[in-house]
Formats: structure tokens, C-alpha cells, sequence
């Protein structure tokens, strides 16, 4: 492990453990995480690390399984010099380690509506990184620009045209790291919005196992979309109806499980390890193809070095 790192003002700390920074709550050590003061920090260390060195931003973890072996490089994680939000005109402007229900919230304060990211598990970085939407809307309905750091710590300024936004996907350059994101949204009045994020919520409860230990949707929808909401959606191309269909409702693996509540959600149920978890997912992806001939797609990021496991059968 490579020990001449740059010199930083931030926090820099060898073989650290990662199942902590998830939401699954799995995955070996990072030979690095980095945690910049600031943009500058950030900046100066891109630029004076050794380009061999890999880089991997991660967020809050909530769409991530980092593998038991753990991940091989520098793992960034922004923290609060990076977490401001402000309302200005039509414009809510966020850095990226801003939780998207605190972006949500602040912009219907102001009388602005970004009601779509109140339900979105995550940060507002892995939020422009994976176009996150729900309820017919997502980040590319309402992003004027994202600023961000190459690899080599060059400060750029990406547009949505830059991103080539689609379902659950934006092209960003290899290493680069989000670090604000500006929206333009549309004016409401802030007591209705906070009551329509309300009733969102309350929806997502009934439906979701919003207190287990997951990361969200497991698999992206074969339909290329999120929910909608409305009451003429349809879910036969659903990625929860196709593993239902499966029988896969409730399966288990070790201590992974697809909820009962919500089939894809994938789930640690105390002391899974990152194996199980991924071992469990392909199954179904499996399982799924045999049953509807769909081949799901893995929404949840898998990064990492993995350790010896048997396979689920």
C-alpha cells in the first residue's frame, strides 16, 4: 500500500474500515479514506496523488455495497465543508454532501419545489451521479450545472448536455468528484409542499421496509422508470412485480434477505456479509431471467475486492 500521499488539512486515515460509512452496513477497509476540509483540499490532493492511485468518491453510503475485501486506493468522502444549501430566485443551490430530504425541505421553505428528492435515500453528489428521481421526476428535470473535480484536480463545471442523463445513470469522467450541484425548480407554497413531502412519506412507509437495513431499490426497473405515483402506473415491468412473479419475495441468503414488504429491497438482516448480499442478488437476477426472461440490472453500486464464498443456490 502506497504511503507518499499528498499532505492534506482534512482527514486522512489508512485502512480504513468502510461497513460503517454504508447503509448495509458491510465491506472490508479502504487502504485510504480521504475526508477534504474544502474544495481546495480536495483540489491540491487530486492533483499531487500519484496517477496510478485509485480514486472512489463515495456519498452516505445508501446505494452502496463496498465487497468484504474491501477497495484498493483512496476512498473520498465529502463532509461538511460541503454540505451548505441556499435558495436563491428559482435556484436551490447544494453541495454534494447535502442529504437530498435536507435539499427537499430547505427548497419548500423558500417556496420552491424539489418535493421528488424527499423520499431519495442519499446525498445530493450520488444523487446528480446516478440521476435520482421518483414520482415521475429526477435530477435531469431540474439540474442547471454541477461543479466538479477531475482526476488530476481540475475544477469543472458540468452541464446537463456534459452528463447525457438517463435512467439511473450520468456519463461523469473516471475519478471525478461532485462537489455542489445548482436546480432550478419550479414555486409552491411552502405549507402545501411540506404536506405533499409528508404524504410521500407516508406512502413510502406503508410500502417500503424503510426501517431495515437496506439500500434502497435493488435492481432498476426493466420499464426504464421510476414510479410514478399516480394511480394509472402500471408494474408489470416493475423490478419488485418480476421478483415477485419469481417466488423470490422474502428470500434468503446468510443473513441477506429480499423484504417481504417490498421484494426489491435487499436486505441485511443482522450480520450479513457483503457476500451473502451480492450472492443473494444474483440469484434472483437469475431466478428472474429464467421466470420472465428480463436480465435485471443491479441499481446498488458493488465496488470493492471480494473474498472467498460459496455461491447461493
Amino acid at each position: 500500500m502506497m504511503t507518499d500521499l499528498p499532505a492534506v488539512r482534512g482527514t486522512l486515515t489508512a485502512d480504513r474500515p468502510l461497513d460503517a460509512l454504508t447503509w448495509l452496513r458491510v465491506g472490508g477497509p479502504a487502504d485510504w479514506l480521504f475526508q477534504p476540509a474544502d474544495e481546495d483540499d480536495l483540489s491540491d490532493f487530486l492533483r499531487g496523488l500519484d496517477p496510478s492511485m485509485p480514486v472512489f468518491p463515495i456519498g452516505v453510503g445508501s446505494n452502496l455495497i463496498v465487497r468484504d475485501g474491501g477497495i484498493r486506493g483512496v476512498v473520498i468522502r465529502l463532509g461538511r465543508g460541503f454540505n451548505g444549501i441556499a435558495v436563491e430566485g428559482d435556484r436551490v443551490i447544494a453541495g454534494a454532501a447535502a442529504l437530498d430530504a435536507h435539499v427537499a425541505r430547505r427548497a419548500a421553505d423558500g417556496g420552491l419545489d424539489l418535493t421528488f428528492l424527499r423520499t431519495i435515500p442519499g446525498s445530493i453528489g450520488g444523487a446528480v451521479c446516478m440521476n435520482a428521481g421518483c414520482y415521475g421526476s429526477y435530477v435531469a428535470d431540474h439540474l442547471i450545472e454541477a461543479r466538479a473535480f477531475t482526476r488530476g484536480g481540475e475544477r469543472i463545471v458540468l452541464t446537463p448536455a456534459d452528463l447525457r442523463f438517463a435512467y439511473r445513470h450520468a456519463d461523469l469522467p473516471e475519478g471525478c468528484v461532485v462537489t455542489q450541484a445548482v436546480f432550478r425548480a419550479a414555486p409552491g407554497d411552502p405549507d402545501a409542499l411540506h404536506q405533499k413531502m409528508a404524504d410521500q412519506l407516508a406512502r413510502r412507509d406503508e410500502t417500503q421496509p424503510t426501517k431495515e437495513r437496506s439500500a434502497g431499490s435493488t435492481f432498476r426497473n426493466p420499464a426504464g422508470f421510476s414510479s410514478t405515483g399516480r394511480a394509472d402506473d402500471v408494474h408489470d415491468l416493475k423490478a419488485w412485480s418480476l421478483i415477485d412473479r419469481a417466488g423470490l419475495r422474502g428470500h434468503s441468503w446468510g443473513g441477506a434477505q429480499m423484504s417481504e414488504k417490498h421484494p426489491n429491497f435487499l436486505l441485511n438482516t443482522g450480520g450479513a456479509t457483503a457476500a451473502e448480499l451480492e450472492a443473494l442478488g444474483e440469484l434472483v437476477r437469475r431466478r428472474v431471467l429464467e421466470d420472465s426472461g428480463h436480465d435485471l440490472q443491479w441499481e446498488v453500486i458493488r465496488v470493492g475486492d471480494s473474498l472467498p464464498q460459496p455461491a447461493a443456490d
